[in-house]
């Protein structure tokens, strides 16, 4: 019996999506939701091993080859860039990567030499520089839209689903810069090496999503 196709998945809403998805195209992930605090899950009849980690670490453990493929969103995959085989968008953990600011500093157009806080510097610098903007980037892990609040910033870029949050804080979006979707990652050496069964995985969630 060949070894288990070992899944990276991310803890959070895109893990509840996941498990649902995989569910359509007959993978039964339901026993990681078992109360526990386990990180890894052996599913023999789904012919799976499941790591459930941070989402900005699904990349990492899928191109260290610790997984053969994982579930990541297009936000964490564009800010580390990853060399990893991208074969399906699977349409879930939707979400937008935009810049937001205060209210009254949107209504002065206020843009020239502002700081940006945000969880995805590469990301910010990348669309800083493609509109020939200089600005300081501020790297924050968490609490991204406190930071022009107490005027450690000017604006920030996070990924926002509602926006609700950006609203209770008196922030309001600038610009959309790109739309966000969970995508499947292959690490390149297994998909030589299990290719069939990668496949065979793609196909039925592609069949389903």
């Amino acid at each position: 019996m060949s070894e288990p196709l070992v899944l990276a998945l991310p803890k959070g809403r895109v893990l509840d999506e996941s498990i649902a998805l995989f569910g359509q195209a007959g993978i039964d992930l339901s026993a990681i939701k078992d109360g526990s605090r386990r990180l890894s899950f052996d599913l023999p009849k789904a012919g799976l091993r499941v790591l459930v980690v941070r989402d900005a670490d699904v990349p990492t453990y899928v191109d260290w080859g610790a997984a053969a493929l994982g579930v990541a969103g297009r936000d964490v995959l564009d800010e580390h860039g990853r060399d990893l085989y991208e074969p399906l968008d699977l349409g879930i953990g939707r979400c937008r990567m935009v810049v937001a600011a205060p209210k009254a500093q949107r209504s002065n157009g206020r843009s020239e030499q502002a700081r940006y806080g945000t969880k995805f510097p590469r990301i910010t610098e990348r669309w800083l520089a493609e509109r020939g903007l200089i600005a300081d980037v501020i790297k924050l892990s968490g609490s991204v839209e406190l930071g022009p609040i107490v005027g450690l910033c000017d604006r920030i870029v996070d990924i926002v689903s509602t926006g609700e949050t950006l609203r209770q804080q008196g922030l309001v979006e600038i610009e959309t810069i790109f739309e966000v979707s969970a995508k499947l990652v292959v690490n390149r050496a297994a998909m030589k090496l299990r290719g069939a069964e990668i496949r065979d995985l793609v196909n039925r969630l592609g069949a389903v999503k």
